[in-house]
């Protein structure tokens, strides 16, 4: 296996292994500061999953492949027995890596997403992505200026600027591979397959304000996950650890008994 077909990450703090895979459009740098956090008692792996952040890019993009990135890169580290926290497509992520590879996680967190299918709804945020033309947005501002023609919400802008950098002298560009983002759109909502079972004790976190995680995912979530527990951040919506870190890291850290 190539290095440079290896996830890129940020390793903090020393400990016990723990995992952290973000969501759709982000990367390891949106967890930063909850990595932080929890680096004074684990060794924590902010990853950036195929397509996102500083890990390569590809043409293919679905989970059976990001679990098998996931699966060379713990490999590559000689990782046996982790903890693992995915937020959203992240968290579809660990679910799948979990009832594949049972044996090599110990506890298993799952942010603001159920095993259950979603319909594609990203659509309107790949028009805009698609919509910038870096020879004429050449500057952070003008993207924004762009962006804000199909996406009011500042949060949401302020969170995709994250992803764009100097490429070159003069030239901004994204960090994620917008064409395979864009090809594989339908990719991201898939469920996790039926009658697969991770008997471990899982954590699923659910934003209040969000509606990933209702009442009607428990039998779902109960079919795959036997030993799971569910617990609710308060005002709170899919970006839950950043509208609350404070009730975000209580729960885990209750979760891994800190």
């Amino acid at each position: 296996m190539s290095n440079n077909l290896i996830l890129h990450s940020r390793i903090l703090g020393e400990g016990k292994p723990l995992l952290i895979l973000h969501g759709y459009f982000g990367n390891g740098d949106n967890w930063k500061t909850i990595g932080n956090k929890l680096s004074d008692s684990f060794q924590v792996h902010l990853i950036d999953q195929r397509n996102h952040g500083r890990s390569f890019h590809a043409d293919a993009f679905d989970y059976e492949l990001m679990v098998e990135d996931l699966h060379n890169y713990m490999q590559h580290y000689q990782l046996e027995k982790v903890h693992l926290l995915g937020h959203s497509m992240g968290g579809k992520t660990v679910m799948l890596f979990a009832v594949e590879y049972p044996g090599l996680v110990d506890k298993l967190m799952v942010a603001d997403i159920s095993p259950r299918g979603y319909k594609p709804h990203h659509q309107e945020i790949l028009d805009a992505l698609n919509s910038i033309d870096f020879t004429k947005q050449t500057s952070r501002a003008l993207v924004d200026e762009k962006l804000t023609e199909k996406i009011p919400e500042v949060g949401v802008r302020q969170f995709l600027a994250q992803n764009i950098y100097w490429k070159e002298k003069g030239k901004l560009d994204f960090r994620f591979n917008l064409p395979s983002l864009t090809e594989n759109n339908d990719e991201v909502g898939v469920a996790l397959p039926s009658f697969t079972i991770f008997e471990g004790e899982t954590l699923f976190l659910k934003g209040e304000n969000s509606e990933y995680i209702t009442s009607d995912e428990e039998p779902i979530i109960k079919a795959h996950f036997p030993n799971h527990k569910i617990v609710t951040i308060k005002n709170a919506g899919h970006w839950l650890h950043a509208e609350n870190p404070t009730d975000f890291l209580n729960a885990v850290g209750s979760f891994l008994k800190l």
